[in-house]
């Protein structure tokens, strides 16, 4: 079973949307203080094996957090769009089957991107999937 650790800045109504999708779902406020810095938690979901998700797209250029990335073979998703956190949350549950075959063919430690649907597909079929790409470590 895949569990999904959100990371603070999704807040509250993200880690929501993916339980009621029928993820199993941790919140970062149930397990650190608030003010706990990126590369503490990122190790203890690394230890634990659980995936990290964030829409915090600097991440790969924080020296202190990709290296807590490598040394604690996190699994990391960095959800992409400038849109409502509840949108975003859909989406990544519409895109589910795409991530958890990427989990599946992926070693960590990794860092992927995981896109909301084209406006087009969403045209054709308003729970369509998004795309997932590896970000780190570059192909």
């Amino acid at each position: 079973m895949t569990v999904y650790f959100t990371d603070r800045d999704l807040g509250k109504r993200f880690p929501e949307i993916l339980k009621a999708g029928g993820l199993t779902v941790r919140r970062h406020a149930d397990h650190f203080a608030h003010d706990t810095p990126d590369e503490i938690w990122l190790e203890t979901i690394g230890e634990k094996g659980w995936v990290a998700i964030t829409h915090d797209g600097r991440i790969r250029y924080k020296p202190n957090e990709l290296a807590a990335v490598k040394e604690f073979d996190v699994r990391l998703i960095v959800v992409v769009g400038k849109v409502p956190f509840p949108v975003l949350a859909k989406h990544f549950v519409d895109t589910v089957p795409k991530i958890e075959d990427y989990l599946t063919a992926t070693q960590p430690p990794f860092i992927a991107k995981v896109y909301r649907p084209s406006l087009d597909d969403l045209a054709k079929n308003p729970n369509a999937a998004g795309r997932v790409e590896g970000w780190y470590p570059k192909n």
